[in-house]
């Protein structure tokens, strides 16, 4: 393969603006794309950033219906570096918890997992609740990773999209993606200095 492949969910959870950004990170990073956005992952992308389907899939290199269960990304002899669900609502979180694929977003992550590949869930929601947590806990148990794009106040950031992109660029760090460069925490003594 001769370029490093991203799947990239997007679902309907808040937080439309991390899946964007993945999206267009890994395309200045020079990683091919694949995306599969659920219905109310279109849903809300219209509602929080004004795009339409078909200009979201225009960001990806590959898009895929989530009812395309026999795309390439549904099986492990397709090879991906990772796959990214950002935003990942707890509908999914708990299919892919339960390995219940009922669709090619929850299949491909399935498959990420069954694989032994890198899965980030980017949940969004508070509080969680027990089915919540125990969901996270079993994602984490098969390997998964769960991050919450939670904001890294102590980096000073001055715009809400500066926290947007710290998010963005740890997640690809996370995957292997060893191009993405996040602002690093220097210590107490730097930041005073």
């Amino acid at each position: 393969m001769s370029l490093q492949r991203l799947v990239v969910g997007i679902t309907g959870a808040t937080g439309a603006a991390y899946g964007l950004g993945v999206l267009r990170r890994a395309r200045s990073l020079g990683l091919e794309t694949h995306l599969i956005v659920t219905p109310a992952g279109v849903l809300n992308v219209h509602h929080e950033l004004g795009l339409t389907r078909l200009q979201l899939e225009a960001e990806a290199d590959h898009a895929y219906a989530p009812a395309d269960v026999g795309a390439c990304v549904a099986s492990g002899s397709f090879s991906t570096a990772a796959m990214i669900v950002s935003p990942c609502s707890m509908k999914s979180l708990a299919a892919i918890a339960h390995g219940f694929g009922d669709n090619l977003l929850t299949r491909a992550a399935d498959v990420t997992l069954k694989e032994r590949r890198r899965l980030l869930l980017m949940v969004r929601e508070t509080p969680f609740n027990l089915a919540h947590l125990r969901n996270m806990t079993a994602v984490t148990e098969m390997g998964g990773i769960v991050f919450p794009p939670l904001p890294a106040f102590y980096l000073k950031p001055d715009s809400v999209q500066a926290l947007i992109d710290d998010s963005v660029e740890r997640v690809l760090q996370l995957c292997g993606i060893t191009s993405a460069s996040p602002q690093a925490w220097g210590g107490l003594k730097a930041a005073t200095n």
